[in-house]
Order: structure tokens, then sequence, then C-alpha cells
């Protein structure tokens, strides 16, 4: 019996990327497998997601490699000269402290339910063969000759930013055997770009190309200059543009992953980072749909990050907790990504997760659908530096009302199949080198 569900999770996964474990709350997924399923035209590399743990050149790789013997969570040496093993904590550290011990056992649980599943160790491991596979695909491919990424960010700050077009060439069947390709011009800062077709669109804009998945839609946000700080920062009050005029058009799952202030980001330079107050101005209230809705909060391990969100952040929004998730980080042989008992390079960061009521309905109760649980983690093999797994299938039982759900991420940095994305650089991950073509596209 034991192993007909084993053979039936793995059987599903192969299918959707969502393996579920017997223990319910633990569950591994693979984001290249989910977001695939958005695509028709399209598939993504693994090799192009997975870069951080299986670029074939290892001075550009940000992890070590699966396996061999300079892991750095299983090298003692490496291991004791980031975190000394009877390091005293102080007194801000030890909450912190006390809150990771308390999800300690509920992530070791997690884990040993991955190590356990053999049939899906092996798959991930096989991984590594795939992404060398799609990677000698993209050099035969059209898409690997495409011009080096642009920075939205750059472009966000010139004064030509608002004259910017972006070209979006959407494929429609006429007969069995023939299609033909529509154009259409639209802004691409400022402006709600949508993908009204459920099939795949090439979005060209400065002579390079971006995928957008069926039925999605992005809003890319220009940057303004503090005069006082000569800082640029993200404007926010374009976030008005997206509140509908009726509650009935609102957004009932909210996910929002918020360039918090890090020393990581800003030594890396990877994004402009904005201070916590700032966030507490986002109108999440008048986004959300009149049946309420369910926010997602992506945070670090910090202590005052946490502080901040429960006392302050999720208040100011109208939000009432209701769990915690976390992501567990793994390798492509099952290990974690880093030792779980360093201090401040944990293998594993938080979701937090509230309902809100909508603008007419906060004194209904919320409908339709099935209660959160808390501590439930999420396993899966990270993909680029800060990009987060594809959670939002995961989600859409716990949303109240509307059904399909209304769905739209905040500070996005990718597309979703049927979502809204908002932020400085929606596109960053469409890039069409994240993706390969469909032999059967190809062929026509």
């Amino acid at each position: 019996m034991e192993n007909s569900k084993t053979s039936d999770a793995l059987s599903s996964f192969l299918v959707t990327g969502i393996y579920r474990f017997q223990n319910p709350n633990a569950i591994f997924i693979d984001p290249v497998r989910i977001l695939n399923r958005s695509y028709s035209r399209f598939r993504i590399s693994p090799s192009a997601y997975y870069t951080r743990f299986f670029d074939s050149n290892p001075t550009h790789s940000s992890a070590p490699d699966p396996g061999t013997k300079e892991e750095e969570s299983s090298n003692p040496k490496k291991r004791r000269r980031k975190e000394p093993k009877r390091r005293v904590l102080n007194e801000k550290e030890l909450p912190a402290e006390q809150r990771h011990q308390k999800v300690m056992p509920l992530l070791l649980e997690a884990h040993g339910c991955l190590l356990g599943a053999t049939d899906l160790l092996k798959i991930m491991r096989g991984l590594k063969e795939e992404s060398v596979a799609s990677s000698e695909e993209e050099d035969n491919g059209e898409f690997q000759k495409a011009p080096d990424e642009v920075s939205f960010i750059q472009l966000g700050k010139v004064w030509q930013a608002p004259l910017y077009d972006v070209t979006l060439h959407s494929v429609h069947l006429r007969e069995l055997s023939e299609h033909e390709v529509k154009k259409r011009v639209v802004p691409v800062f400022n402006n709600l770009v949508v993908n009204e077709t459920k099939g795949d669109v090439e979005a060209e804009f400065l002579n390079r190309k971006y995928i957008m998945p069926g039925e999605s839609s992005f809003y890319m946000i220009l940057l303004f200059l503090f005069s006082f700080s000569d800082t640029w920062k993200s404007d926010l009050g374009q976030i008005q543009n997206l509140v509908p005029d009726q509650s009935d058009y609102g957004f009932n799952l909210i996910m929002v992953d918020p360039p918090w202030e890090n020393a990581s980001a800003r030594q890396k330079l990877r994004y402009p980072t904005l201070p916590n107050r700032y966030f507490l101005s986002l109108p999440i209230k008048k986004l959300i749909h009149r049946d309420g809705a369910l926010v997602g909060l992506w945070v670090t391990n910090r202590e005052k990050l946490l502080n901040f969100v429960e006392r302050e952040l999720f208040p100011s929004w109208g939000v009432s907790f209701a769990a915690s998730f976390y992501w567990l980080k793994v390798k492509a042989d099952g290990s974690l990504v880093s030792d779980l008992h360093l201090f401040h390079h944990r293998p594993y960061e938080c979701l937090l997760l509230g309902y809100c009521h909508g603008q007419d309905g906060d004194s209904k109760e919320l409908s339709g659908f099935y209660p959160i649980k808390n501590d439930h983690i999420i396993i899966s093999i990270p993909g680029d530096y800060s990009r987060k797994p594809p959670v939002g299938e995961l989600l859409l039982e716990h949303v109240p009302g509307l059904k399909p759900a209304r769905c739209i991420e905040l500070f996005a940095r990718e597309l979703f199949g049927g979502w809204t994305s908002w932020g400085n650089e929606p596109l960053h991950f469409q890039n069409s080198r994240y993706f390969l073509r469909n032999v059967m596209d190809h062929a026509t």
C-alpha cells in the first residue's frame, strides 16, 4: 500500500512538479516543472533556472557542485571559519535563536522525508544531466545568440523611459497547418501590458525577446531620485494605477516579495532596496477583492524584520496573521545548501500568510476556502539570487471568495500564467535566454 502511494506521488510529481510526502506539512516542488505548465510554445531551460548549482564554469558559480568534497555544509574547517561552534549569542540574537529552535524540528523532519524518498532523489540527481542537455540545445538555438540582458532598473531612471515601447507578437492558428502572427506595440513603463491570449507571446524590446505566458500581465514602474540622499528609489505611488474602480475586480491572492534592506543585496548591487517604513504605504486594502484576500509576504530570518511585519506592517495593511510557511533550500543530491545550525546563513526563508477583508466587508466572515495550516515546509532547489519558488498554486485552495482567483505579485521579477506582476523589473526572468523553444513550435 505504501509503495502504491509513493508511486502515485512520483507520477503526480512528473506531471505537476509537486511531490507530496506522507507528512502533510512537508512538500517538495520542482519550480521548472511548475512554471513550464504555463507555457506551450516555449519551456524554461533547467540549466538557466538552476544556474547557481549547475553552472559548468566554477568561477561563476555561487554555490559548490552538489556531491563534491568542497561542500560548505560538510567541510568542518569551512564551517568553523564561517560560524564558530561555541559562539555566544548576544541579547538581540537570542530571540532569533529561540524562534529557530522552535521551527528546527519541523525542518529536520521535512528534510528526513526528502532523504527517504529515494525515487524522487534519483530524479533530482538527474537534473544535472538534464541541464547539460538543455545547455547543448541552447548552443544550437536562436536564443543563445540574443544580446545580453538589459537593466530595466537603469532604464527606469532615464528621462526617455516613458517613451519606450514593447512589441507583442502573438500567434493565432488559422488552420491546422498554418498560423499568423499579430503584432501590437504598447508602452513598456507605467502601463499595464497584457497578454490576452491563452498561449505564449513573444515581447520584443530593444532588440531583445521576452516570453509572456498565457493570460499574464505586467506593470513596470519607474524609479525616482531622492534629492536629499542622491539615491534612486522605486515609485511605489504608481501602484495606485492597479487599484480597481470597483472592488469586484480586486485581487484575492496577493504575493509580496519586498526589496528589504540587507547587506547582501547592497554589496552585490542586485537591485535597489527600500527602508521598511516605505512598505507601510502600499495600498493593500485598496487592491483587495470585496470578498477578501490571502496575502503572502516573503521575509528573511532577521528578528527585527519579523517583528516589524507582525507589529506594524500587517496591521497597517489590515492583514490578520494566519500561518508561517518555510522554504527549505536543498541541492540536487538532497543535502541542505548550508548548515542548519549556522546563525547568519540558514538554509531557509519564511513566508508569512494572512487574511484581509475587502473594503466593504470588514464585518463579513471570509468564506469559500480551506483553513490554512501553520508551519508548512516547502522544499526545493533554489534558482538565481533572490528568486522565490512558485508557490501560488499551493495557496489557491486557501484563497477566499472568487474562483478562479485573481492573483497579483508585488515587486515581481517574473511572470506567471493568469497573474499580474508589478515592480521595477517584472520581465527580468522572462528574457529569452532562460527559455527553449518546444520542438513542435520550432518545426512550424
